[in-house]
């Protein structure tokens, strides 16, 4: 659907995954599977973590908090994609694809800020253990990450209103299953120089700043164990960021291979949408299976858990 201006468009199309019918309910088991195990496996380490008081330390408030993150990143876009692939119906409104877009981007930049903290608490529990209990209190862990969820949705509330305020006089038809700002970007007919500025501007002050901060506690972390004489010791303080490390690797590895990648193609193109469900869909799955398979606290935590609730259905017959 063409449309002459932005009083017109009351609603976009999205491409989709697939237009098959063949294709789509394999597509529409498979998601549903992997949401499934999303927010069972992310919802467990919550509970674990809720449970088991040994765990209540600023290393696990704050998975506490990227489980939660895990949960609400999908959900922003995997819903509308299920109902898309069962019912074939692709629109979404101007207003639902505003409000979509904004979570999804303030969801996965608290994500971003999120890691940036985690990587200093890691930082200052190996590199200056002496003083981490100083350092890392209740109540700056609070303020840590009451600031990365603030910072995320700020940082979305800014985009949103500078991509949403352009007029849109072309295809309303979205090269994706979700809105996000390129595509949305893409098909406006006025000046893109302010939005495509405030996205580089922005977007760079505050990512670039959250990936130099992962980036600088790593390398001290890194160059401190490096330096313990000891196998042993080496061994016992990487297994404390080793699950934090993959994570990270995770996520900005499938983020730069989803936004970096040039398409012109509609070969290529297709692939994107299929490209975006690494980072959307499949890292917040993968986490809490990391961290439950290399973190034997959170695995012993999981554990007792998952036997509690056992015996406690066994009791009830």
């Amino acid at each position: 659907m063409d449309v002459g201006n932005r009083s017109t468009i009351t609603q976009f199309v999205l491409m989709g995954l697939s237009d098959l019918p063949w294709v789509r309910l394999p597509l529409f088991v498979a998601f549903a599977v992997i949401y499934q195990i999303t927010l069972v496996g992310n919802g467990a380490i919550l509970l674990a973590l809720g449970t088991e008081r040994k765990l209540h330390t600023p290393m696990y408030y704050l998975l506490a908090n990227l489980s939660l993150l895990d949960i609400f990143c999908p959900s922003a876009t995997v819903p509308k994609m299920l109902h898309d692939l069962l019912t074939g119906e692709h629109s979404i409104s101007f207003l639902g694809c505003a409000v979509q877009l904004y979570f999804l981007v303030a969801l996965a930049g608290s994500e971003v800020f999120l890691l940036a903290v985690m990587a200093y608490d890691r930082y200052v529990a190996i590199c200056l253990p002496l003083r981490y209990t100083l350092i890392m209190t209740r109540a700056r862990c609070v303020q840590l990450v009451c600031g990365t969820w603030a910072a995320g949705f700020l940082n979305s509330l800014l985009h949103t209103v500078s991509t949403f305020r352009l007029s849109f006089c072309k295809s309303n038809l979205v090269n994706q299953y979700y809105c996000d700002i390129p595509q949305i970007v893409a098909l406006s007919c006025s000046s893109m120089y302010m939005a495509e500025m405030l996205i580089l501007l922005i977007g760079g002050i505050f990512g670039t700043s959250a990936f130099l901060t992962t980036l600088a506690s790593y390398v001290s972390i890194i160059s401190t164990i490096l330096r313990i004489p000891s196998a042993a010791g080496k061994r016992k303080a990487f297994s404390t960021c080793a699950s934090h490390l993959l994570v990270v690797c995770l996520f900005y590895g499938t983020t730069i291979f989803t936004y970096m990648r040039r398409s012109s193609s509609q070969d290529s193109l297709s692939r994107d949408r299929l490209v975006s469900m690494l980072y959307g869909v499949i890292t917040p799955m993968l986490n809490p299976l990391i961290y439950s398979l290399r973190n034997t606290e959170v695995k012993g935590a999981l554990r007792r858990v998952l036997c509690g609730g056992a015996r406690a259905q066994q009791a009830g017959r």
